[in-house]
């Protein structure tokens, strides 16, 4: 079986090793294993289930077992045809720098996808001529093609093919890149998108940027049941994110050719420090010379899902979680301190108790009620190489409708007595699963949380409110994110074509205001790299120059849970660079 073979198999399991072992230590055997060097530290590694023992932390380790990853937006764009709405590029400053004397409009500049694919037929991706201002795809769900050069699997399509097939009557004999989803093409339809009509009928953040995208392809089902995600809810596995940026980050040519990366893509899970794979990987891409990195925050901050405790002492805490009827299951995380060390009990709506299982030890154990149909299985990690921090796992299989109690036992460790708990995105539950007593803190999704990538939460531009669902910080350590808040409520987008024009609907999320900032940041680029303005900018540089010039009430405390250090506004930013006070 060849190492593509093995990455599309569901007999292979998908695995991230976290270190590269000397040069002719590895060897990828025909039969059991392969893998593909993502950088100087991790692989992606494919490895035959058949000699592996089932999924579960206390076999692997937390951090070698990929995370799912979900869309950022739970909308789904209106089809309905709507004039464009230049509001929001106005409101964030954009539309000032895009005209005289800067013109910055993201010229030689390559702002790079990782999500559902892309239309390219729309015109929004068009130049005036009718050619692509599309660089590259790589489409991993295609494997009819060749795929790019080190990465084995999927179909890869340069702009001289997508020019082609433009010419045809139906381009996807040629390439056939397809976004049923819709989400892709509205990120780089807001971020990217063609002056249409001179901006009339559409005008992206960045419109004269080049694109590159990378259609990724779904989690394998071992991975899916893992995390009991629903059937048909599109779910991404962290093999596939890292390759991807690696794909969209090759396309950077310092000093001629800034590369800025956008991801709508985010998990629940982890220890919300930034200490996962995807997050120290895009830690590393985004400290690059002329490469940006930006990540949306996630709508998370108003599902219930995020439970924060203290324990004093040897004392205990209930931790009550509703769950509705016809839930088929979920996964748990709990995350305590250092050096405090805890056990944890589970109480059925029933009132059946499973007995207090410790972390000390790294137990695992799988219970079955009298009473209910419910399996539960706790894996422990009593210390997690990346965080040092206890993890525990519970998988909440069948669970009955009602009250289920988590209780939470503090045994010892001197420590500050704080605990977390995080369940799945909420598109990731097949039902409902919420805390009764939730904080709405702490709730970024993965990887907003690593440094220097921008994390960007969402609000209305239009009366400067924050968007109810958008993500919270601070990070579970204090980290200070989110770094700004940008317009994502009501954004024009291209969700389609009627006899080859451009459709606009709206679009609601923090997947939205990480593209209207992705498209900034292509300006910024534009003037520092590309412009020779300050020509060894990168992600640091970036982050920095928007957070001095962010727009700030002086209602908020600032930096701030919701907004971060405040509002994207790149007016701000060249008046702070020119000296002209707010």
């Amino acid at each position: 079986m060849t190492c593509k073979e093995k990455i599309l198999s569901e007999d292979y399991m998908d695995l991230i090793n976290y270190f590269i072992l000397p040069e002719g230590s590895v060897q990828g055997n025909d039969d059991v294993f392969c893998y593909i060097p993502i950088n100087e530290r991790f692989l992606s590694i494919y490895y035959s289930r058949a000699v592996l023992p089932p999924l579960e932390v206390s076999s692997y380790f937390y951090r070698y077992i990929p995370r799912l990853y979900g869309l950022m937006d739970l909308f789904v764009p209106e089809a309905l045809d709507r004039n464009f709405d230049p509001q929001p590029l106005i409101r964030s400053g954009i539309s000032f720098v895009q005209k005289e004397p800067l013109n910055l409009t993201g010229r030689n500049v390559v702002l790079g996808f990782a999500d559902t694919g892309i239309d390219y037929r729309n015109p929004v991706f068009r130049r005036e001529d009718g050619s692509t201002r599309i660089l590259a795809i790589w489409d991993q769900s295609v494997q009819t093609g060749t795929p790019p050069d080190g990465l084995i699997y999927g179909s890869e399509y340069t702009r001289e093919q997508i020019n082609e097939a433009l010419q045809l009557d139906n381009p996807l004999e040629l390439v056939p890149v397809t976004d049923d989803i819709g989400h892709g093409t509205a990120m780089a339809s807001a971020a990217a998108g063609s002056a249409l009509n001179g901006g009339v009928d559409f005008l992206g953040a960045a419109p004269d940027a080049d694109i590159v995208v990378v259609k990724l392809k779904q989690a394998k089902e071992f991975l899916r049941d893992y995390y009991m995600t629903p059937p048909g809810v599109p779910a991404y596995a962290t093999n596939d994110i890292m390759l991807a940026v690696k794909y969209l980050s090759s396309f950077c040519i310092p000093f001629q050719r800034p590369a800025v990366i956008c991801l709508g893509v985010g998990s629940s899970f982890g220890d919300h420090t930034g200490n996962s794979a995807l997050s120290q990987y895009i830690s590393t891409v985004g400290t690059q010379i002329n490469q940006v990195v930006v990540v949306a925050g996630g709508n998370e901050g108003n599902s219930a899902h995020h439970f924060s405790g203290h324990i004093d002492g040897t004392g205990s805490v209930n931790v009550e979680i509703r769950v509705s009827e016809g839930t088929r299951g979920f996964l748990l995380e709990a995350w305590g301190s250092v050096p405090d060390f805890f056990s944890i009990s589970v109480r059925s709506p029933g009132g059946e108790v499973i007995p207090p299982v410790s972390g000390r030890l790294g137990q695992s154990l799988e219970y079955t009620f009298v009473y209910e149909k419910t399996r539960i299985r706790l894996d422990y990690q009593p210390v997690e190489p990346e965080t040092g921090k206890e993890v525990a796992v519970l998988r909440f299989d069948n669970p009955t409708q009602g009250i289920w109690t988590v209780i939470v036992i503090r045994e010892g460790g001197n420590g500050s007595g704080n605990f977390n708990m995080w369940l799945p995105i909420r598109q990731f539950i097949d039902g409902t699963a919420e805390f009764l007593q939730p904080n709405p803190e702490t709730t970024l999704t993965s990887p907003s949380f690593a440094q220097p990538p921008m994390a960007v939460t969402a609000y209305n531009s239009r009366n400067n409110s924050f968007y109810y669902n958008s993500g919270q910080g601070f990070g579970a350590n204090g980290e200070i994110k989110p770094d700004l808040a940008a317009p994502g409520v009501d954004i024009s987008v291209a969700t389609g074509t009627i006899q080859g024009r451009t459709v606009v609907g709206t679009g609601t999320g923090t997947s939205l205001a990480a593209a209207l900032t992705a498209g900034a940041a292509a300006q910024f680029m534009q003037w520092a790299a590309v412009e020779y303005n300050s020509p060894y900018a990168g992600g640091i540089s970036t982050r920095n120059y928007f957070l001095r010039g962010a727009a700030r009430d002086a209602a908020y405390t600032y930096p701030s849970r919701q907004w971060g250090m405040g509002r994207l506004d790149m007016e701000g930013v060249f008046n702070w660079i020119a000296g002209i006070p707010p």
